[in-house]
């Protein structure tokens, strides 16, 4: 095992070594961080094909612009800056509409309740995830970033806010806006 890639590896160290071209240093910053961008892109699009795409835009992006890294921020809120902001532009791109596409519509199709004993109980959780799903995609890029950061990645209000690039106030009202209205169209959904 090499001394970069211990356990003990330096971060800095391998953003120096990266800066001055060597890859393999990248690669492992790469490996470190790529499970959490990918998820910090999920938690936005909501599609797993598009995530992986996005982390990977991240990843060139944050090779390309290495030398730009002022340390201001750890290492990471800055690739997780980098994949939210990829994440929320595709989404004004797309528009705030889901379709279900090729395998994944394949996917949704498998989760349908197939057995008589569990299938109210199946049937009961994906009417709640098709919900929950419907409730998000009516929120807008930015509340839906921060409500999911927040409440699917754990990420303090702090690290949001140095990802989003925003003051944390900003963060806390989005946050509160994004869990009323999510209760609004939740309450809603029940009721019809």
């Amino acid at each position: 095992m090499s001394k970069a890639s211990g356990p003990a590896a330096d971060e800095t160290e391998l953003i120096r070594k990266a800066i001055r071209g060597d890859r393999e240093a990248f690669g492992i910053l790469v490996e470190r961080y790529h499970r959490r961008v990918v998820g910090v892109a999920l938690a936005v699009v909501h599609n797993p094909e598009d995530a992986l795409e996005l982390a990977q835009e991240t990843f060139v992006r944050a090779f390309e612009n290495l030398r730009t890294f002022e340390s201001r921020s750890s290492f990471s809120t800055w690739l997780y800056r980098i994949a939210a902001n990829l994440a929320i532009d595709l989404r004004r791109r797309e528009g705030r509409h889901t379709f279900v596409r090729g395998e994944e519509g394949e996917n949704e199709i498998d989760r349908m309740p197939n057995s008589v004993p569990d299938s109210f109980a199946e049937f009961s959780r994906g009417e709640l995830n098709r919900r929950l799903r419907a409730a998000l995609d009516e929120l807008t890029p930015e509340h839906r970033a921060v409500i999911l950061l927040r409440e699917v990645e754990g990420l303090s209000y702090d690290e949001i806010s140095d990802m989003l690039q925003c003051p944390r106030g900003t963060v806390m009202s989005r946050l509160h806006y994004a869990r009323n209205r999510l209760r609004a169209l939740l309450k809603t959904a029940e009721e019809n």
